[in-house]
């Protein structure tokens, strides 16, 4: 058989667009996936509980949140009977009214004087924002009940809808991108309207009016008595939630925007090893806000909650760690210990010092509480 000399030899480039080209990184993808496979087919990821306790860590605060609605709710009917009150207002009813904090934190900052009121309300966002800076948005992905329901959403998702997908990500980037900047967008507006356009003057006003002592009990009519327009509203996310991953948390959130905004400076980040990569991408699709993990250096976006789904579910060892490479690498479980360590850190001091339970008495309370139906904003 005839051999042509090897200067008569042309290679062969594959070709430029689809077809071969195609096969042949494909064919290279599924070839390092399973050497990488075969090279840690003896390690086992030491960290892959932690999705599992971060549903039970979710999972109990849902409980207790529901328990604080069931006696709050308690708490306003008798106040408002106006017979004898043996239920307790629960302070941590205060974490649901963020924009009141938001208030009460630059009054705190201009006059050194701690909301009265709602304290617990201001001392939650004081936290939220410190275990944002340290250990990124732990309140978001390990405490908030919002997230768990979200969670919980996604779970019959990824069961139903999700079953088969090929895809790491459902949607787009430009359209992640363009849906993920509306809650930036609100935020933008509550900062405007609190933070830029309100004096010190006008948030004291504010905080000793009628309609913020009974803000808490607004916020509960808007359960217990939505109108039709709201209950379509909650019905509609409820669905995009199960179509689309966290879709309230990702895209509506402003609370979860401010406490990005803090997280983007923390040191605190999951970083990747391109050389160990093998490029099988459970790393974003375990992801919750779908961050494209296998394509970072390292995850530095406010954007990333600190979950540490990524990181439980990459089979090579080292490959990602947290905030160093290699053997240098932080324990993911820091993230959640150092964030609720925080959380609860405020939470003893805030109490040991008096700055959790609210200065009004039962009778200011249910005054206002009397009042909640007709009050509107001012």
């Amino acid at each position: 058989m005839y051999v042509p000399p090897l200067s008569q030899v042309k290679e062969r480039a594959p070709p430029a667009v689809g077809g071969w080209n195609r096969f042949w990184t494909h064919s290279t993808r599924r070839r390092r996936i399973r050497h990488g496979r075969q090279r840690n087919h003896r390690w086992r990821n030491p960290w892959r509980s932690l999705p599992t306790a971060r549903a039970l860590v979710q999972g109990a605060y849902v409980a207790f949140f529901l328990l604080v609605g069931v006696e709050f709710h308690s708490f306003v009917a008798q106040a408002v009977s106006g017979g004898p009150v043996t239920a307790h207002r629960p302070p941590a009813v205060e974490g649901f009214l963020p924009i009141s904090a938001l208030m009460s934190l630059k009054y705190y900052l201009l006059t050194g004087n701690y909301d009265e009121i709602h304290p617990a309300g201001l001392t939650i966002l004081i936290a939220a924002l410190v275990s944002a800076f340290l250990a990124r948005k732990v309140l978001c992905s390990w405490v908030c009940p919002i997230g768990g329901i979200s969670r919980a959403l996604s779970w019959v998702g990824e069961r139903t809808l999700w079953r088969r997908r090929k895809k790491e990500v459902l949607l787009p980037v430009w359209a992640d991108q363009a849906l993920s900047s509306l809650k930036y967008f609100l935020l933008a507006f509550f900062l405007w309207a609190v933070v830029w356009s309100m004096d010190a003057m006008a948030i004291m006003k504010f905080q000793r009016g009628a309609y913020n002592h009974a803000a808490d009990a607004k916020m509960l009519l808007f359960f217990t008595e939505m109108s039709f327009t709201t209950a379509v509203t909650l019905a509609v996310l409820v669905l995009l939630s199960v179509v689309v991953k966290n879709f309230w948390c990702r895209y509506l959130c402003p609370y979860g925007a401010l406490l990005g905004l803090a997280s983007f400076a923390s040191p605190q980040r999951v970083v990747r090893d391109r050389d160990a990569c093998i490029d099988c991408r459970a790393c974003t699709r375990g992801c919750p806000v779908e961050i494209r993990v296998h394509e970072k250096p390292s995850v530095w976006t406010p954007e990333c909650t600190g979950c540490m789904t990524c990181v439980s579910s990459c089979p090579v060892e080292r490959c990602l760690t947290v905030t160093r490479k290699g053997a240098a690498t932080w324990s993911p479980w820091l993230i959640p210990v150092v964030g609720l360590g925080t959380i609860f850190l405020f939470w003893g001091v805030a109490r040991v010092t008096g700055y959790w339970n609210s200065y009004l008495t039962v009778d200011q309370l249910a005054e206002a509480y009397r009042q909640a139906r007709e009050l509107a904003h001012p």
